[in-house]
């Protein structure tokens, strides 16, 4: 069945479509495209691991500041902030992309430019989020368009893998004056994200006495055997397709060749595990922990001799969660995207964004562009961003902070 938006999103559309300052910041967005791509490659080119984005941010702040954001600071969580004020009695609109990449220091950042296509590490996860934020509040400056809502732009720190989304989750957390929420990942199109994949990954550590492979044998349990027998258990859990539930071993370590004849003492493996639905997750996890109690048990059985134990740490701790896919922003999302003629755009099934962190803390909020509708290869050494029609995924992010912040013309569409 055809996605369809309420009478009040569509009249609320076509009023701000219909506004000559709008449809200015429209046309000013395209014809800047080549200009907002020149600052996409400026940012992509300083190196922004998790946990390194400071130089990151440095620059981006600098760049608020050239736009004429108030504000403008780096928070105690990194994440570069400048906000756009509003006349008042309007939403307080957060619109943020996320800083830091996936790829070490001493990756080479290379700039390659052909046929249509920009190939540089990180040049679309995030930083064409971030050059998408600086595009809208080019676009609104442009016009000289007045929100009734104060709108917050930020570039966020920690997303990616062990940052687990932790700049966006520290800012909304510590900001309750927020309203609603647009995060900008990638093309900042195609895809509209409107709910949260919950995410546990753990470190499960076993221990045992360890000693010589041949002279302690049968005499100790083997803590390295017992996270073999986990393993396997934890390989065999059934898990549902809807929602998607998923889980992985993701490494497994223990011992090293100076001991290589030796019984280990401790033995150490990771694993993932996501699903769409909060209670399948509990589920998973109570089954994933139930199996390492067993293997354990059943390996210091096997021999009666001591006693094999485990701790863990909990490395991310997402939840899953989601909003109804008429919610007002989500609406919104959708009748901006068809309105600009993206293609085929899509309510994402879960999501692994910072909308995640917005969802978890009551907020609307949605990712624009939580995947690619073209092969963009993120998180590889070819990443690769495509030109043509780039400057669309900035005016949703432009479009739909407009209704949700509200215009001297329309009220915002957040309840």
């Amino acid at each position: 069945m055809q996605y369809q938006v309420s009478d009040q999103i569509q009249n609320t559309l076509n009023i701000l479509t219909n506004n000559e300052k709008v449809q200015k910041a429209l046309q000013f967005m395209e014809e800047d495209q080549e200009e907002i791509i020149q600052k996409q490659i400026e940012l992509t080119l300083i190196p922004a691991p998790t946990f390194h984005e400071e130089n990151k941010a440095k620059r981006l702040l600098e760049m608020f500041k050239e736009e004429g954001l108030e504000d403008c600071h780096i928070d105690e969580y990194g994440n570069a902030v400048g906000v756009r004020r509003g006349t008042g009695n309007g939403k307080t609109v957060l619109v943020e992309g996320h800083m830091d990449t996936v790829f070490p220091l001493d990756t080479e950042l290379k700039i390659t430019r052909e046929d249509g296509w920009i190939r540089c590490p990180g040049i679309v996860d995030d930083t064409r989020g971030c050059a998408s934020v600086l595009s809208t509040i080019r676009g609104l400056n442009a016009a000289g368009i007045q929100t009734k809502g104060d709108i917050y732009f930020c570039g966020m720190t920690r997303e990616e893998g062990m940052g687990a989304l932790g700049g966006m989750r520290d800012y909304v957390t510590h900001h309750p004056e927020l309203d609603a929420s647009i995060s900008i990942d990638g093309d900042g199109y195609q895809e509209i994200v409107y709910q949260a994949t919950g995410i546990y990954t753990y470190e499960i550590n076993f221990y045992g006495i360890g000693g010589h492979a041949a002279g302690a044998f049968a005499k100790i349990a083997n803590p390295l055997h017992a996270m073999g027998r986990a393993i396997a258990k934890i390989s065999e859990i059934q898990v549902p397709t809807q929602p998607k539930t998923t889980f992985a071993v993701t490494g497994a370590y223990a011992g090293n060749y100076s001991s290589i004849h030796a019984i280990v003492d401790k033995a150490t493996m990771t694993l993932n595990f996501r699903s769409s639905d909060q209670e399948e997750l509990l589920k998973l996890q109570k089954k994933i922990f139930d199996c390492i109690e067993e293997a354990c048990k059943e390996e210091t059985d096997r021999w009666g001799k001591d006693t094999i134990t485990y701790d863990y740490k909990h490395v991310c701790d997402i939840n899953a969660g989601t909003q109804d896919s008429h919610t007002p922003i989500v609406e919104a999302a959708m009748a901006v995207s068809n309105y600009l003629g993206c293609e085929e755009p899509k309510l994402a099934e879960g999501g692994a964004t910072n909308c995640s962190r917005a969802i978890e803390a009551g907020l609307p909020a949605v990712c624009l562009g939580g995947g690619s509708g073209y092969d963009s290869k993120c998180h590889s050494l070819a990443e690769q961003f495509k030109e043509e029609n780039a400057y669309k995924g900035c005016q949703i992010a432009m479009l739909l902070a407009l209704m949700c912040a509200g215009t001297e013309e329309t009220e915002s569409v957040i309840a």
